[in-house]
């Protein structure tokens, strides 16, 4: 099992932590962390695009002149795709973008991405995460005392409204419940900074 050490939000370590290896200490599976990257991507497309081909352009209906005899080329409508105001050649269209991904590759996913982070030295784990106010200051001196230089995601055991409101404007700290947390957080992140709680809770469903 791994060993991590516990700091509290002035940077101080406070303890030592054993991570269970069925959670944190899962082998690395690239292309399973790939495909629940680009499932979870795919699933946040709107899909909702959408503009009118020559058959849905108001108007057109008659021919512009004749076919022959003026010395101009034919033409048959002017809402063709030439015309200005005509409509679009292979419009895009709303469409579903979704994939699916069964939840035992999810969990396998997430947990390979969770033990490379171990694996790495780029999962730290802080004893409790509060502030006495929705104050930015208060979490940017949190990130100073971690040295989160980084692009960091802190994930919650609860949501806490003060430590989501304080974290909101810096660029470089994101923060989310355990309930929330994905492959796709995990990876895009260079840092990862877990509370004690949210370790409980993630070790409780996965391992």
């Amino acid at each position: 099992m791994a060993n991590v050490k516990v700091y509290n939000m002035k940077g101080e370590e406070v303890e030592t932590l054993e991570l269970s290896d069925n959670v944190f200490g899962a082998d690395y599976n690239e292309p399973l962390i790939h495909q629940a990257v680009v499932t979870y991507l795919c699933n946040q497309r709107q899909g909702t695009k959408s503009t009118l081909t020559r058959t849905e352009v108001r108007g057109g209906g008659a021919k512009p002149w004749r076919q022959k005899g003026t010395g101009r080329a034919r033409q048959g409508s002017i809402r063709a795709p030439q015309w200005t105001k005509g409509g679009v050649v292979f419009a895009p269209k709303s469409r579903d973008f979704s994939k699916k991904m069964n939840a035992t590759a999810k969990r396998g996913a997430l947990v390979s991405a969770l033990s490379k982070k171990v694996a790495d030295g780029e999962l730290l784990v802080v004893d409790e995460l509060k502030v006495s106010a929705p104050k930015t200051k208060e979490m940017e001196a949190f990130r100073k005392a971690l040295k989160l230089e980084k692009r960091t995601v802190v994930v919650m055991d609860e949501n806490d409204e003060n430590v989501i409101l304080a974290a909101r404007n810096l660029p470089t700290l994101t923060t989310i419940s355990v309930n929330e947390i994905n492959t796709y957080e995990i990876v895009a992140n260079a840092v990862v900074v877990l509370t004690k709680g949210s370790v409980k809770k993630l070790e409780e469903v996965y391992a």
